[in-house]
């Protein structure tokens, strides 16, 4: 039995893929102590791993201290240092890990690794990017600012690396390596046929698909609903409070033969909504694998976690991004064909009906969301994710 440290940010589109890793470790034997947010304690500790937290209120404000342009969102991860590391290295202490996993988009985890001399697994829960697009991209994004802000942020940057290098005694050698924490093993929940420019990856990226625990429950009854006419709607579990949105829902599909499932988050008082279509379920929470499967459509907001669980079940897809890599998943989905990419802003009853009645008539997105599946469900989920963490282990000569 070796003993495992998983650090991870606060959210649960980062979150929820590592619960069935991190159930299959522990039943594999591996001992798993997680490192998260407070107020996702309850999130891990079925899984029955030990859970240490640190302050998300301090980490949030340290991260978002420098404002919105390129550079200051990498700086952000590195401002976290002096609220993750202290704090994690205290509740450790005395402790012994074998390996480290750490998220690919939490600054620390690799800041860890080094101080703690260990292994290191990282855990990608978007698309992976490789360090000449990251670098591409982060060009791009710079071009629209003006050149004297964009000087006097690289060199805030570079400050702060100067600043953690002399008390962490770490090395920080890229932006590319504080934003997505190469590792010698990353995990990918997703396929190599829907990451971008998939074949492009070499062997240290592994891709397992999604990573979800069916529920074992039913929340609805779907005996009397025609399932060829389930249409489920969700924005997610963050950027949801979105009262305009879900009233132009109840405009788009009321009085039509559709069944529409409408989950509006725990934020919304479903009484605010006024009148409910008699063809609507709405609540603030469904349990969305098995919604997924009695449904022929799902629009959202293409956040990774939705798109992939929605396909991984060929339920053709109508996407609204809201932020974050969204935009990206919804390009994505066109290009695959698996469904299609609508801006929010704008959007009216009928575009959104029309839409949806396009994507149900076609018969090749249906196809291509159903192959998209296949190559989810080929790719292992969590049980492979922890093939490659042991195999990952065998190389480097752990045999506990």
């Amino acid at each position: 039995m070796a003993r495992v440290l998983f650090i991870n940010g606060g959210s649960e589109g980062h979150i929820n893929p590592t619960l069935g890793v991190v159930q299959e470790l522990i039943r594999r034997g591996e001992e798993v102590v997680y490192v998260i947010a407070e107020q996702f304690r309850d999130r891990i500790e079925p899984t029955g791993a030990e859970v240490i937290t640190f302050n998300d209120g301090k980490f949030l404000e340290a991260f978002l201290a420098g404002g919105r342009n390129p550079w200051a969102r990498v700086g952000g991860l590195l401002r976290t240092a002096d609220i993750i590391i202290p704090s994690v290295l205290e509740q450790i202490k005395g402790e012994q890990f074998d390996y480290i996993i750490h998220d690919s988009m939490f600054g620390c985890g690799r800041l860890l690794a080094q101080i703690l001399d260990l292994p290191a697994i990282n855990s990608c829960t978007s698309f992976a990017i490789q360090e000449n697009s990251f670098d591409s991209l982060q060009d791009r994004l710079s071009r629209h600012l003006p050149a004297d802000v964009n000087e006097r942020e690289q060199q805030e940057f570079q400050q702060l690396v100067d600043n953690i290098h002399a008390k962490y005694n770490v090395q920080v050698s890229s932006a590319y390596e504080v934003f997505c924490n190469p590792a010698p093993l990353t995990i990918v929940y997703t396929s190599k046929c829907f990451q971008p420019d998939g074949e492009s990856f070499d062997e240290t990226f592994k891709f397992v698909g999604p990573s979800f625990v069916p529920c074992s429950y039913d929340q609805f009854d779907f005996s009397h609903l025609d399932s060829d006419r389930v249409i489920y709607i969700s924005l997610g579990t963050v950027f949801n409070q979105a009262m305009d949105f879900y009233k132009l829902c109840f405009a788009a599909f009321s009085e039509t033969r559709y069944t529409v499932i409408l989950s509006v988050g725990r934020q919304i008082e479903i009484a605010e909504l006024g009148d409910i279509p008699t063809n609507f379920i709405v609540r603030n929470y469904v349990a969305q694998i098995e919604v997924l499967q009695h449904s022929k459509l799902f629009i959202t907001h293409g956040g990774m976690n939705s798109t992939g669980e929605g396909l991984y079940y060929g339920v053709p897809l109508i996407v609204l991004p809201q932020s974050a890599d969204q935009p990206a998943v919804a390009r994505r989905v066109a290009e695959m064909g698996a469904g299609i990419h609508l801006n929010q802003e704008g959007l009216t009853a009928q575009d959104l009906r029309e839409a949806a009645e396009s994507v149900l008539k076609d018969a090749s997105i249906r196809k291509l969301s159903i192959e998209i599946g296949d190559s989810f469900r080929a790719a292992g989920g969590y049980h492979q994710a922890v093939e490659e963490i042991f195999m990952y282990k065998r190389s480097l000569g752990m045999t506990k």
